[in-house]
């Protein structure tokens, strides 16, 4: 029993909150790290696998995905509020995504379900293992996995920030009834040649991808959340509760409630 204690205890994830005066320092990070700014700083500075820092103003609500082996120095000017999850190498293989090393920095903007699930892992994180607290521990490495994995994919095969800040706006608006031409006009790309440099870049159209971007939110909400099913559905931008249902089962092969009781 006490070698199964120790290897799930190298799954388990770790999650804390901070409260820390001016200043800062190195770090190095042995897993890979998620961190969360409570409050902001806009005199804050960073510099990653070298001690050449540059200024990268970040507000509440923001902050940095970092992989294992990350090392550098973070300043900043004013007391700091933040959460840091640290997200141990057997917990990812767990969700398939076994080149956490290879993922690279990513310090800004901080996917919106992504901050809402590292605030309920912190507020939970002294809470008796449960099988909630383990799914949702699972939900959110896949969910980190799913978004590096995205920009991978986008880096590799377009290198274009236009596509990436149409993918920022499908994942700010994803409740919202998006449109072909309000994603476009946010790349700054006509429609007929956005539609074929997303497609390029991501394998599938526009419209696949906030589909399916819907449904991976969605399957998250089940899992980790006692919502009504219409309310996950609302969510994830469905006013029909019955066209929700056709789309996730199509996607997830089980119906929303099969889906949150297997």
């Amino acid at each position: 029993m006490s070698g199964l204690r120790a290897r799930l205890a190298q799954q388990r994830l770790m999650a804390e909150s901070f409260d820390v005066p001016p200043g800062g320092g190195a770090f190095v990070l042995p897993h890979l790290a998620v961190g969360l700014f409570l409050n902001d700083q806009p005199d804050h500075r960073i510099a990653v696998g070298s001690d050449r820092r540059r200024p990268v103003p970040l507000a509440a609500g923001e902050g940095w995905i970092l992989p294992a082996g990350a090392s550098g120095i973070c300043e900043y000017d004013a007391p700091l509020s933040y959460l840091k999850l640290a997200l141990p190498a057997a917990l990812l293989a767990d969700v398939g995504f076994e080149r956490a090393r290879d993922a690279g920095p990513v310090v800004g903007r901080i996917d919106p379900l992504l901050a809402g699930l590292a605030r309920q892992a912190v507020a939970s994180a002294k809470e008796p293992a449960s099988l909630y607290r383990d799914t949702m521990e699972l939900a959110l490495a896949a969910h980190v996995a799913h978004l590096l994995s995205l920009r991978a994919a986008g880096t590799a095969a377009a290198d274009d920030r236009r596509l990436q800040r149409a993918v920022a706006y499908i994942q700010d608006n994803i409740a919202e009834d998006l449109s072909l031409e309000e994603i476009a006009a946010e790349a700054a790309i006509s429609r007929f040649h956005f539609v074929r440099a997303f497609r390029n870049a991501f394998g599938t159209s526009p419209y696949q991808y906030v589909i399916r971007e819907r449904m991976e939110r969605a399957g998250i909400l089940l899992k980790t959340t006692r919502l009504p099913v219409a309310e996950v559905a609302a969510r994830v931008g469905y006013g029909d509760v019955s066209r929700f249902g056709r789309h996730f089962r199509r996607h997830a092969g089980v119906t929303p409630a099969a889906f949150r009781m297997g």
